[in-house]
């Protein structure tokens, strides 16, 4: 299968522990990379991690908080000084247009920005191998998680049918569209006998931050990857209410109640040193949970619990 990964930059939330780093990562959709939220030294991160500044194509942000944006900035300039020529596309709530244009003056290439609605559950983006979508979240700002849907792949040819019927090359990009094949004999061989059923599209949803929100549930319900934010146990939930972020339980309802394929929780509290207080509590209720760390690359499709 061509590639879905998910790449960690960092997983902290706004006061930074001994171990995080602010909010980011990079969604890898068939060699297309999307930056996901923007935290202080992301272009840092994406040197130490081997991913290519100018592979990225577009960034989005969840919201104007500087944990997950204030690495804008910086990323923007150092893609100016490696000599980017490329549009580089922006999606964010639309309070960003302003401050983006502010450090965008001076670069040679074109930074487009494109408001997010972060009330509608809309799609936001699309290209031939991909739709993203937006999830309004409830934070103490605008605020949107992102679905990033993966469009249906065509199915697999069956390279032994090709050989045994000798079907010319030239007649393959038709059966990958379903096209039975007509054989110089005028027999007609089945689409079926000749393919495999693709597999099935991969989704990713990134939910932060957020408090809980049942409605969410249904939005990702099915997806194969998902990001929630994890602030906080259930020991802090009044913190958790208070600031609108989620605990780890609360995280694996909405994972549970989505009958999504795996949760993957961050966005963690400094006054956690060891977080894997919230992974058991959150595979208490969702037992495939794994925990967000700098360095961490998730192959989604490939759910199974650690």
């Amino acid at each position: 299968m061509e590639p879905f990964e998910v790449h960690v930059l960092g997983c902290g939330c706004a006061i930074p522990t001994r171990h995080h780093l602010p909010s980011a990562q990079v969604v890898n959709v068939r060699g297309k990379l999307s930056l996901v939220d923007c935290g202080e030294g992301v272009q840092l991160s994406l040197r130490k991690q081997r991913l290519s500044l100018l592979k990225l194509r577009n960034a989005f942000l969840s919201h104007l908080h500087g944990d997950h944006c204030y690495g804008m900035p910086g990323l923007i300039s150092t893609l100016g000084l490696l000599g980017r020529t490329a549009a580089f596309h922006v999606y964010a709530p639309a309070d960003y247009e302003q401050q983006l244009k502010s450090f965008c003056d001076h670069i040679e290439f074109e930074v487009v920005f494109h408001p997010v609605d972060t009330t509608q559950f809309a799609p936001i983006y699309e290209d031939r191998s991909l739709t993203v979508w937006s999830l309004p979240l409830k934070h103490s700002v605008p605020c949107s998680g992102f679905l990033f849907k993966e469009k249906p792949l065509q199915p697999h040819i069956r390279r032994d049918m090709i050989d045994f019927f000798e079907i010319p090359l030239a007649d393959i990009p038709a059966i990958k569209d379903g096209a039975d094949w007509t054989a110089p004999d005028d027999r007609v061989i089945e689409n079926a006998r000749l393919t495999r059923p693709a597999d099935p599209p991969r989704s990713y949803a990134y939910c932060s931050d957020t408090c809980f929100v049942p409605e969410l549930a249904e939005q990702v319900k099915g997806c194969t990857l998902l990001y929630h934010e994890a602030t906080y146990g259930s020991d802090r939930r009044a913190s958790a209410a208070k600031y609108l972020h989620s605990t780890a339980a609360e995280a694996a309802q909405i994972a549970k109640m989505g009958g999504v394929g795996q949760l993957m929780i961050g966005h963690y509290s400094s006054r956690y040193p060891d977080e894997r207080v919230l992974l058991d509590e959150a595979r208490s209720i969702f037992p495939n949970t794994i925990l967000a760390d700098e360095g961490l690359t998730v192959q989604v499709g490939q759910n199974k619990g650690e």
